[in-house]
Order: C-alpha cells, then sequence, then structure tokens
C-alpha cells in the first residue's frame, strides 16, 4: 500500500526523508501537528508486533525510546508502516556521554529478561546449530569463516539473554542532558547482552577477558548478518581463528 497507509492516522502527513534507513524508507511526518518519524517497511506484521510491543515496555519501564503511535482504529502498524514519536539529542562524543549510553543498556537488559524471540531470528548461540535467521544465512559464507564465528559465539555458551538493541552505534543514540536514547530498533533481538557492550572507552567496564570475548563475537555477528559486503568482510578479518582443539558445530548442522 506504501505512505497512503499514513492516511489511518488521521491528521498525518510525510514532511521530509530522513537520513539512515536502508531496509525502511524513513520520513518525518507531522500527525495531529506534532512532529513523529514514519518508517515503511516490508517486516511481517508478527514482526512489527513484536518490535512494537517491545518498545511500548520499554517506554514504560523508563527508557526513552521511540513510543510508537497509533493509528484511528487503535492499531500499533499498518500495511507495514510504523509512526513513533520523535526524538532529540545528540550522539554521544565524550567518555562520560559513552558511560551514561551503558548504563542505559544495562537497563534494557534488565528490563527484558526472558523476552520471547524476534519472530525469525536466532541468537548468536542459536547459530551454533542453525543455518540462518532473518538477515543471517551461514551457508553463503565460506565455511573457514563460518568456523570462526562459530568458535566466537562459542565462548558466549550458557549465558542468560535478553533483548540487545543490537546496533549502539551513535548515529541510533540521542543524548541530552537528562537522559540517553535508543533509536532505530531494526537490529534488536533476544541475544547474550554482551554483543551490545562492545563500546568506545569500555564504557561497560568489562573485565580484558569478557571484552575480548564480546568483541570477538560482536565482529563475528557483524561479518555474519552483513556478509558480504566490504564491512562484512573487514569485521571477519577481526575474528580469529578457532584454537586448535575447538570443537563447533558443523557449519550444515540444523536448519532455520
Amino acid at each position: 500500500m506504501g505512505w497512503e497507509a499514513l492516511e489511518q492516522w488521521g491528521d498525518a502527513r510525510r514532511v521530509e526523508p530522513l537520513a539512515g534507513g536502508v531496509a525502511n524508507q524513513v520520513w518525518s511526518v507531522r500527525v495531529g501537528g506534532q512532529l513523529a518519524v514514519g518508517r515503511l517497511g516490508a517486516r511481517s506484521d508478527a514482526d512489527l508486533a513484536w518490535e512494537t510491543d517491545l518498545l511500548r515496555h520499554l517506554d514504560r519501564g523508563g527508557l526513552t525510546v521511540p513510543v510508537p503511535i497509533a493509528t484511528t482504529a487503535g492499531r500499533w502498524f499498518a500495511d507495514g508502516l510504523v509512526v513513533m514519536t520523535y526524538v532529540e539529542g545528540v550522539p554521544p562524543e565524550t567518555e562520560d556521554d559513552w558511560r551514561r549510553v551503558a548504563d542505559t543498556l544495562g537497563r534494557l537488559h534488565g528490563l527484558t529478561q526472558g523476552w520471547p524471540q524476534r519472530p525469525g531470528w536466532r541468537s548468536s548461540v542459536d547459530l551454533l546449530q542453525a543455518v540462518s535467521g532473518t538477515r543471517i544465512d551461514l551457508g553463503a559464507m565460506p565455511p573457514e569463516g563460518v568456523a570462526r564465528c562459530r568458535a566466537a559465539w562459542a565462548r558466549l555458551s550458557g549465558r542468560p539473554t535478553c533483548v540487545v538493541h543490537g546496533d549502539p552505534n551513535p548515529g541510533n543514540i540521542r543524548i541530552t542532558a537528562d537522559r540517553v536514547a535508543l533509536i532505530d530498533w531494526d537490529e534488536s533481538h533476544v541475544d547474550v547482552p554482551d554483543l551490545d557492550l562492545v563500546l568506545p572507552h569500555n564504557a561497560a567496564e568489562l573485565p580484558d577477558g569478557a571484552y575480548d570475548i564480546a568483541a570477538q563475537a560482536s565482529a563475528a555477528w557483524e561479518a555474519a548478518v552483513c556478509w558480504d559486503d566490504e564491512h562484512a568482510r573487514e569485521q571477519l578479518s577481526r575474528v580469529r581463528a578457532a584454537e586448535p582443539g575447538t570443537v563447533v558445530a558443523d557449519r550444515c548442522a540444523g536448519r532455520a
């Protein structure tokens, strides 16, 4: 249906496109005269229900996130379109900024323990057995690369899981004097929280060994989810080869 779906929000109109949309079209919009953000994409209704439920839960828990705005019929999305509140702020710059980001990510992880997996997604540990999930297809990667990624993820086995933001880069963070906001939840899913904590200045204060495990697992995830562009190959180059004697699942084991 496209942007015609915006009519379902009543007095609503598009203003201008916003930077950063890759898998989606993202525009500033006005709903009832108030500035908001519209995101149009091809995600399934189940996927959008998971994301909008999560954002509403986090808002109720005190986190600053883009909050879904309901249609006039009370729906949180329509025909692939989600309309959310506009979040002001600037990206983090200083070490203190990043420590505030780490604290906010910790609150996210604490609020979502036991949260169900995003429909169709796999966690990094799931991919020790599974071959694919949403944007990841290990069958498209070279076997040696899959072995390196799985060796990195195997070090996370047995750890508690929660929702991870999935992409806490400066462009997805908005800071003001009194709060830190996380935007762009396209990559959020249930996984080991360490994947969110490879931050500048080691702002989450992970011990050296824990930081290395997280950094390796995060680079492996980026390589797999983006394969095979230049960024993915760069990330894979950072993932060390499996140590001799390390046992990981065969690359063709399991099914998506």
